[in-house]
């Protein structure tokens, strides 16, 4: 059983501001809430093949992670996968103005789960889609806000 969950967004600033500070993987701890460390394992700023290591906790367990960059389209989008663990994901931002100085946001998570993963797929989802709302409330408000 395959995940794939979403989450969308208005912002009330500029796209270029948007995308600068939430497709930069170093701002990830700051309105991630689950993510706590994010590692450089290659020279900033992001760009194609760019990886980064992270630390999240999600569900009651610690979670070490390295995502490669797998698409980069400056203030568009960056799509991120990691093909370690029990539960490979991909992680795919997009940002496109709606107005003067409105931006709508996606974020999207979608991977395939397996062995004990694989089971608890549907909860895993549902905790996804929770935690990603959070995360885009929290982005907005922090960036509304100044």
């Amino acid at each position: 059983m395959s995940v794939d969950v979403g989450a969308t967004i208005v912002i009330e600033r500029p796209i270029a501001e948007v995308s600068a500070f939430a497709g930069d993987p170093s701002n990830a701890p700051i309105w991630y809430r689950r993510i706590s460390n994010a590692e450089w394992e290659t020279d900033p700023p992001i760009s194609l093949g760019s990886r980064i290591a992270f630390r999240a906790r999600f569900m009651g367990r610690d979670l070490d992670y390295v995502y490669e960059v797998t698409e980069y389209t400056p203030g568009e989008q960056v799509a991120m996968r990691t093909t370690e663990g029990p539960f490979p994901m991909a992680t795919t931002s997009t940002w496109r103005p709606i107005g003067p100085g409105k931006t709508h946001m996606t974020l999207r998570n979608h991977g395939e789960p397996s062995g004990f993963s694989r089971l608890a797929a549907p909860l895993v989802a549902r905790a996804m889609r929770r935690a990603m709302n959070q995360d885009l409330a929290d982005l907005k408000q922090l960036l509304e806000s100044g």
